[in-house]
């Protein structure tokens, strides 16, 4: 069992504290949490997954999705209609559970669909146009409206040039 020390990071980055917090809860998620049910993480495409649960025996109305906070929470209960049966064997993994799934930045549940006994739950990432990649024109006029130091340290470092 490993444990990490965050605190250069915290020391010397700014805006990275989530980042580290994420680590050190995956540490504690995975000691933590069982594998039931399974699930299958896909990348679809670039922007596209899909996460596939396992969950036969639960129906629509005993499962349970949310978002909030960068994290997506899949939940099952079991309604106790059959608790007065008497099982000789009891195979199926009917237990309650809760899983839950760290979200990138932008990531957005787009659609959750329940088809015998897999729950796949599609998700999108939706970069607003603010942060996507802008192309700089570079104009090769001389900039208007400089301030007198910077228009002098451009002819010194013109003039050194064609020294």
């Amino acid at each position: 069992m490993r444990t990490y020390d965050f605190t250069p990071l915290y020391r010397s980055t700014i805006g990275f504290d989530r980042l580290a917090r994420l680590m050190e809860n995956s540490a504690k998620l995975e000691r933590a949490s069982s594998e039931y049910p399974p699930y299958d993480i896909q990348a679809v495409d670039e922007n596209s997954y899909r996460i596939t649960m396992a969950v036969a025996g639960f129906s629509e109305q005993e499962l349970d999705i949310e978002t909030g906070e960068n994290t997506l929470t899949v939940a099952g209960k079991h309604d106790d209609s059959d608790a007065d049966v008497t099982y000789l064997h009891r195979g199926i993994a009917g237990r309650d559970f809760i899983r839950k799934f760290e979200l990138a930045d932008h990531m957005k549940v787009t659609d959750a669909h329940l088809v015998n006994g897999i729950l796949s739950i599609d998700l999108y990432r939706e970069v607003p146009e603010e942060m996507k990649p802008t192309h700089i024109v570079i104009k090769t006029s001389e900039p208007v409206g400089l301030p007198k130091k910077a228009k002098k340290l451009i002819e010194n470092m013109s003039k050194r040039k064609s020294a």
